[in-house]
């Protein structure tokens, strides 16, 4: 199996252009994250925090992907505690 480089956005974008024809907005992620259960839900967030957790590059490009990540992650983290109690 091959090591990944690529952060969660990138992954996702990358197979919704292969899948739809077009890469999917940061929003679109997060709506789609709220279809996951909540035991998926709470994987991928844990997911993502251990991969915000890691180093940040000092170029543009890895400080305004962090940034992104953040905030998608900021966005996820709030669906997930709405949907949470909302008891789904």
């Amino acid at each position: 199996m091959t090591h990944d480089d690529r952060d969660f956005i990138e992954r996702v974008e990358s197979v919704n252009e292969k899948l739809n024809g077009k890469p999917m907005a940061i929003d679109g992620m997060a709506e789609k994250f709220a279809l996951y259960g909540v035991k998926k839900r709470a994987a991928a967030l844990e997911g993502f925090d251990a991969e915000l957790r890691g180093e940040i590059g000092s170029g543009s490009h890895n400080l305004r992907r962090h940034a992104q990540l953040t905030a998608l992650r900021k966005k996820m983290g709030g669906v997930h505690e709405a949907l949470r109690k909302a008891r789904r």
